[in-house]
């Protein structure tokens, strides 16, 4: 049996995959606790969803092992695990309602249907849904569809529950609903969550822990607030909140667009001299627009690098074409590995 601490819940080490040609994994090493909401970020064919199918035993590993309460896991097959997977597609059965939709597992093993049917009134309790039991999918949103998934992998109370984009095909409005929804119910479940996304500001809201993925590899694990603030590479930077990336012949750093000031050259107060080093260069502004609450600039550096500005507010006085000078203060630009 592999040892763990008494939070760790599950270990991955070592997990590759390959499909054909096509190195999918390569070489995954990662450690979850108990009650732990930790999202894998990254961009379509990342891996992500390959690691979790790898997790659930639908999928197995080239190389590596998969321990889940210290018990090597990875020739289980999936009903051993008792593990569940909500999908984006949501996989109800069409033909069946509510009430067997969500209790289909526990008549697999065999429960008593008085036992069954008090777990599946508590399920859509849990998820906000009492009285749905004898409706069709068919009668249901997609934010109802997406809650009965959720309560027929909750109904065996499974420690891991991962959840393979399952916010993906809600609008907009919807979708911040039920990022809420979920990291309330993760809460008062005490349930470990392994989340996957490409959304960052879904990772962001919701996550105790992010790992940015990369091509079947992981850039960073961290918090939110230090994924965001600290990011290791410039991929990182870049992908999650897309930060300017400044390059020189030794260096890399990474800069939010918040901390960049853009001041009109008419402005600069006189005596200033000319402006040196990349806490105040010249540029010009190519691009203003209008989002969500905030004006963003981008202008062109005399080198021929862009670098982004935004400000809440649409009080600007800056337009396209107007020279400026770009500031910051050195101690926002954070170092990062050169890996674009």
């Amino acid at each position: 049996m592999q040892e763990l601490s008494k939070q760790e819940l599950l270990r991955l080490e070592g997990i590759k995959k390959s499909f054909g040609n096509c190195n999918v994994l390569r070489g995954i090493d990662l450690a979850v606790d108990r009650g732990e909401f930790i999202t894998i970020l990254g961009a379509s064919g990342c891996g992500k969803t390959t690691l979790l199918r790898i997790i659930a035993g639908l999928e197995s590993a080239d190389e590596g092992r998969v321990f889940l309460e210290g018990r090597d896991v990875g020739f289980d097959e999936p009903h051993k695990r008792n593990v569940r997977m909500v999908f984006q597609n949501y996989a109800l059965f069409p033909h069946m309602n509510i009430e067997a939709n969500i209790g289909y597992s526990l008549r697999l093993l065999r429960r008593e249907k008085s036992e069954i049917r008090k777990a599946v009134l508590e399920a859509l309790e849990l998820v906000r849904l009492s009285g749905y039991q004898k409706r069709m999918p068919n009668e249901l949103s997609g934010g109802e569809k997406q809650r009965v998934a959720v309560a027929r992998a909750l109904i065996s109370k499974p420690p891991i529950l991962l959840l393979d984009e399952p916010l993906g095909a809600l609008d907009l409005q919807l979708r911040r609903q039920m990022q809420m929804e979920l990291k309330g119910l993760q809460e008062r479940l005490g349930i470990t969550f392994i989340y996957i996304t490409h959304d960052q500001e879904e990772a962001l809201t919701m996550s105790d822990r992010i790992v940015v993925m990369r091509n079947g590899l992981f850039e960073q694990i961290g918090s939110a607030h230090d994924i965001y603030s600290r990011p290791a590479t410039s991929y990182v930077a870049r992908f999650v909140g897309n930060a300017n990336v400044l390059r020189s012949s030794d260096a890399c750093s990474a800069i939010r667009s918040e901390h960049v000031e853009f001041v009109p050259v008419e402005f600069v107060p006189s005596g200033r001299g000319e402006p040196s080093g990349r806490g105040g260069m010249k540029g010009r502004i190519i691009t203003r627009s209008f989002v969500g609450g905030q004006i963003r600039l981008t202008a062109i550096l005399q080198n021929g690098e862009a670098i982004i500005a935004s400000s809440q507010g649409m009080a600007s006085p800056l337009k396209n074409g107007d020279e400026v000078l770009v500031r910051w203060d050195p101690e926002n630009a954070v170092p990062v590995r050169d890996t674009d």
